[in-house]
């Protein structure tokens, strides 16, 4: 089978959206870390989201970072466009569909509904992007902040999320993201590593743990954020 093959047979797109998606649950680790840095203001009350403008512009500022936000956003478009290739390939296969649905005994919702499920994220993607990394790579238009007494000076993301999570419909929004994120891990954390070769029941008992307190975890961080700051848990002082 010649390369090019392998990423348009079924086996191939399983095994590419797989690997996508565990390249893309490390990203989800370290931007949840990246994020919750905003709550230091919790344990430093002096703090006024220096830790997180910090942070953000270390991964914003060095070369290393700025190659690996281009495989980011590479892993993104692969992952997505394999995706609604498998969904097209098996809504081919199963035409007309079954004259008895057997709901979930079948297959779950999340499992059916992972197309859906990705379009949400997509969009929630397009949002976040626009609001954040857009003024902050593209436009260059955030409000600067100086640190180290005026030595270091960088945009300030902090302002900038605090700002962007004061409108509720915005608010809203995230948290449908978040949910549908939730939903997409809850199943497809354990489906990539099926998908790579992964079938020890032992294995796969000890990856759907992980990958349900996974998804619970990094969901409830990413929800607290936007929460947070609109109800002033968190904000500038």
């Amino acid at each position: 089978m010649k390369w090019s093959h392998f990423f348009t047979s079924a086996v191939g797109r399983k095994i590419v959206m797989a690997l996508t998606g565990i390249f893309l649950i490390t990203f989800l680790i370290v931007h949840v870390g990246l994020n919750a840095c905003i709550f230091a203001d919790w344990v430093d009350t002096s703090d006024n989201g220096e830790m997180f403008n910090k942070a953000a512009h270390f991964m914003g500022s060095t070369i290393v970072t700025r190659i690996l936000e281009i495989v980011l956003f590479l892993g993104f478009i692969v992952h997505i466009v394999q995706g609604y290739a498998v969904e097209a390939k098996n809504r081919a296969r199963r035409g007309q569909g079954y004259q008895v649905s057997l709901g979930n005994r079948g297959s779950t919702w999340m499992s059916r509904s992972m197309a859906l499920l990705g379009t949400l994220i997509f969009l929630y993607l397009i949002m976040h992007v626009a609001q954040f990394w857009v003024p902050s790579r593209i436009t260059k238009t955030l409000e600067e902040v100086s640190y180290d007494g005026g030595r270091t000076q960088m945009h300030n993301l902090f302002l900038r999320m605090y700002e962007v999570f004061q409108q509720p419909v915005v608010v809203v929004l995230y948290l449908v993201g978040v949910l549908a994120l939730g939903f997409h891990l809850w199943h497809g954390f354990t489906s990539s590593f099926r998908s790579i070769g992964v079938h020890n029941k032992k294995y796969l008992s000890l990856l759907k743990g992980l990958g349900y307190g996974f998804t619970v975890i990094v969901c409830i961080m990413f929800a607290l954020m936007p929460i947070s700051m609109y109800l002033n848990w968190v904000n500038p002082s």
